[in-house]
């Protein structure tokens, strides 16, 4: 199999080309695929896959009803033959290596056509995640988004990539930064380079924003995925402001995240720390189902979320050296997290019920 070929990531080629938004019912990878192009209509026909409206002079023989449906049928078969031609050209792009990836090892097309549509009916049905305020993210340029994170497993992590993904006004992919335990797990830390996420290390943060890139930080670590269940939605300390002082460095704006929902997939009632140490990993969590239930036990609970991104505080107007003041970075970091505590009080308020 050939290899994929890879792209500097400073190239133009590298940057997403805006893709329109989602049409409800059709699949992001059929729209991103060239489909054939209707010819000329002659006078009085419908564009393909829409009826013209009713003149009054339907037949009483049911052949208008008839020609109505069989245009249907026509429609849906073109449809799925553009589907099965879009898949197989997928297909043979994948097993020749004809596709790019960045030097980060993100894969646009794969992230596009699969990662996202494997978690979409996460996202959509399973989560249904109602998000605020994605307008706040810049339509271009870089920035710095920072969430509180939770839920044992961070689930919320790539709900929020889906949330940028599918409903921002200019189709921005997030590129979050992981833990370096992501990237020594297989299997995880090839979907994870694939998917745009990379090392949570300032210099690839800096280089990606440099580069206008939407990245996306969660500072609480494994202290916030892997807290008690009776300290949900209280924020743990988000450790020395470097992702301020990365933020100050590439000269782009903060946007807060608070996310509701996550807390309560997994009740985490206690940590097997002997367990966890034995397996290398930062905590063994037990849960009212896990590990008593086996493998049914690591199903999330179906909690309803919400997804907010608030108002971006920009950081274009300091001088160079504020990276490196300690004040500085201490009170935009005590303002990020004030923010994030205070928006996730008020969701809290507001809604009705864990799960509805």
């Amino acid at each position: 199999m050939a290899d994929a070929k890879v792209i500097p990531f400073d190239d133009d080629r590298s940057r997403a080309r805006r893709r329109p938004g989602r049409v409800d019912g059709e699949a992001a990878a059929v729209r991103a695929l060239p489909g054939p192009q209707a010819g000329p209509q002659e006078p009085g026909e419908a564009p393909e896959g829409r009826r013209l409206p009713d003149d009054g002079g339907g037949r009483e023989d049911g052949a208008g009803a008839g020609s109505s449906a069989g245009g249907a049928e026509g429609a849906g078969a073109r449809g799925w033959e553009r589907r099965l031609a879009g898949g197989l050209a997928f297909l043979r792009r994948r097993i020749t290596g004809d596709y790019e990836v960045d030097e980060f090892g993100y894969d646009e097309e794969l992230t596009d056509q699969v990662l996202m549509s494997l978690l979409r009916p996460l996202y959509e049905k399973y989560f249904r995640v109602e998000v605020k305020g994605v307008e706040n993210i810049p339509a271009e340029g870089g920035a710095l988004i920072v969430a509180n994170h939770s839920g044992t497993l961070p689930l919320d992590g790539l709900m929020m990539q889906v949330a940028v993904h599918d409903h921002h006004p200019a189709g921005r992919h997030l590129r979050l930064l992981a833990a370096d335990l992501v990237f020594v797990l297989p299997v995880v830390n090839e979907l994870a380079r694939k998917a745009g996420h990379t090392l949570a290390c300032a210099e690839d943060a800096e280089r990606l924003l440099r580069a206008g890139e939407i990245v996306g930080v969660m500072p609480e670590g494994f202290k916030g995925i892997g807290k008690p269940f009776g300290e949900r939605y209280k924020l743990q300390r988000f450790g020395r402001g470097g992702f301020v002082s990365t933020a100050l460095r590439a000269g782009v704006p903060i946007v807060p995240c608070s996310i509701v929902g996550a807390e309560e997939i997994y009740p985490m009632i206690g940590n097997a720390r002997t367990l966890a140490r034995v397996l290398g990993i930062p905590y063994f969590p037990l849960t009212p189902t896990f590990p008593w239930l086996g493998p049914l036990g690591a199903l999330p609970l179906p909690t309803k979320w919400t997804i907010q991104f608030g108002e971006p505080i920009p950081t274009d107007s300091y001088a160079p050296e504020a990276a490196e003041d300690p004040m500085l970075m201490f009170n935009l970091t005590d303002q990020v997290r004030e923010q994030i505590q205070h928006t996730l009080y008020k969701l809290l308020v507001q809604r009705r019920s864990v799960f509805f």
